[in-house]
């Protein structure tokens, strides 16, 4: 077990309420079971902390390739302590930590931190062979001396909320139901690079993004959306795919925002993009013209679209 020491902050945390699991995306279903351990944590004068992993098990076991992660590393840990949680312990998911059983890797865990209670999701299942049920950790629980508690399922039109129906969501370009499972918009940020100045040149100015390449994309197509950049926020378009209309080969995948009445120069900052709603298809214009014409109607859509959504409250607009 190989704790990330920049987020382990448990030595102080004796007697500490846990929870265990990748959160990848800190759904919905996840904040539920992260307020319960929260809440019952502080009534019990006790703090609280999140185990997770990285890079992600099920990413990691079966040898997945390309983008995955709902949340970077380290959205996830500000996700996280947004929430209330004290602590978070990532844990570097190696071969070895594969390879532990579920009684093995309690032991360890419960000797670094001390905790005192034990709380998972009801499907939850560790150990090389997925042998650390509730069942297993009840009774390892009497032996060393913790509580555990599985927390039912939270729903969603009947069905629990889980990150691989969000991925699959995203993929398809479903962002609204993607964020209705989320509890917020989905999000994907990064630096500002140089393109090949194709926006400037049909006087459409874009700013190019550079994602880490683990993170997943929605789909391919135009989305409104919010940038964020120096604590204030913008109304954008955003495209993601490989710009059919000037390439007749396939291109390399772009995420590019045109934020509205907004005329700047900001290569290398940082941008966050908010996805609210799939607006269209990628689709290959006859040209730069036609191109300017759908443009135009897309950011008309844009601005309908973004009116009705909810003004945050910690960044001007």
């Amino acid at each position: 077990m190989t704790p990330d020491r920049e987020n382990d902050h448990t030595n102080n945390n004796a007697g500490t309420w846990a929870t265990i699991g990748s959160y990848d995306g800190v759904h919905l279903g996840h904040q539920f079971l992260i307020r319960t351990l929260v809440e019952e944590s502080h009534q019990a004068g006790k703090p609280s902390t999140v185990v997770t992993f990285f890079p992600h098990p099920v990413k990691e076991l079966r040898g997945l390739k390309g983008p995955y992660y709902l949340t970077t590393p380290e959205e996830k840990n500000q996700i996280l302590t947004s929430l209330g949680v004290n602590s978070v312990l990532t844990l570097n998911f190696t071969h070895n930590l594969a390879i532990q059983s579920a009684d093995s890797f309690i032991r360890i865990l419960h000797n670094h931190i001390h905790f005192s209670c034990l709380l998972i999701g009801y499907d939850f299942r560790l150990g090389a062979n997925r042998d650390g049920d509730i069942h297993t950790l009840s009774a390892l629980g009497k032996e060393l001396g913790y509580c555990v508690r599985a927390i039912e399922p939270f729903m969603k039109t009947e069905q629990p909320v889980s990150s691989s129906r969000i991925r699959e969501l995203i993929l398809a370009g479903d962002i609204r139901s993607a964020n209705s499972l989320l509890g917020r918009p989905y999000s994907a940020g990064g630096a500002i690079i140089h393109g090949d100045a194709r926006g400037r040149q049909i006087g459409m100015r874009t700013a190019n993004l550079d994602i880490w390449p683990e993170k997943l994309l929605p789909g391919t197509g135009v989305y409104a959306a919010f940038a964020e950049m120096d604590n204030r926020r913008y109304p954008a378009v955003v495209n993601i795919g490989s710009r059919p209309t000037f390439y007749e080969k396939p291109s390399l995948q772009t995420v590019e925002a045109h934020l509205l009445d907004f005329d700047q120069e900001i290569y290398d900052q940082q941008m966050q993009l908010k996805f609210i709603q799939r607006i269209r298809p990628e689709k290959k214009f006859s040209g730069a013209e036609e191109l300017m014409v759908q443009i135009k109607q897309d950011i008309q859509f844009t601005r309908e679209v973004l009116t009705d959504e909810p003004k945050p409250t910690d960044l001007p607009a």
